[in-house]
């Protein structure tokens, strides 16, 4: 009797399907895709920095101070592209 493996059949069509909804989600809206993901990676760093810091600050602080730091992140990468490549701005 033939094997029917399942995850074979079914997996990648729904991870392709994943990935078109991912790819017309990006296109269609990609301001709140991108506050979406910060907000996941965000979700990974807080409890870090919390750990980190111990009992001395609140979540909102080690919240707010995660959010910095990958705004600042995101602005130096941002003018480090700029200053070597002006022509694209």
């Amino acid at each position: 009797m033939k094997r029917n493996d399942l995850l074979n059949d079914i997996f990648p069509r729904d991870f392709q399907e994943i990935i078109e909804l991912w790819q017309m989600l990006w296109q269609r809206h990609p301001i709140p895709v991108q506050l979406f993901l910060v907000m996941c990676f965000n979700a990974i760093i807080a409890p870090a920095v919390y750990a980190a810091a111990g009992e001395d600050l609140t979540r909102k602080a080690v919240w707010g101070l995660s959010l910095l730091g990958l705004v600042i992140i995101a602005l130096s990468i941002y003018l480090f592209v700029v200053i070597f490549q002006p022509e694209r701005f």
